[in-house]
């Protein structure tokens, strides 16, 4: 099973289990990590926002139009930054490293 690491605003790193098909986002929640996703996943928000390990950004699919537009209401924007929602672990990702912004903003 793949695993990923998800790196916690004071720094702590976190590695889980990653089951394929699942989003960063629904990762997080089966493993008690702190991503709100406020919209459930319906690409209505940025509260899932991510930042992405620069050795891994080049790895993932573009982002949509609709996820940039909803990256663009996200607290702390990097050039790395995705929506946890929208990234789907494979086997492709295993490994992958995220960081959790230190803050959200939820528009809903």
């Amino acid at each position: 099973m793949p695993k990923m690491t998800f790196i916690q605003p004071d720094g702590k790193r976190v590695e889980v289990d990653a089951s394929n098909g699942l989003s960063v986002l629904e990762i997080a929640h089966k493993h008690g990590i702190d991503i709100e996703g406020a919209c459930e996943g319906s690409l209505a928000c940025s509260t899932c926002h991510v930042i992405i390990d620069p050795d891994w950004y080049g790895k993932l699919t573009a982002a949509k139009p609709d996820e940039e537009d909803m990256l663009d209401l996200a607290f702390g924007l990097t050039k790395t930054s995705r929506l946890g929602c929208q990234l789907i672990m494979s086997d492709a990702l295993d490994g992958l490293v995220v960081s959790l912004p230190t803050a959200t903003r939820n528009m809903m």
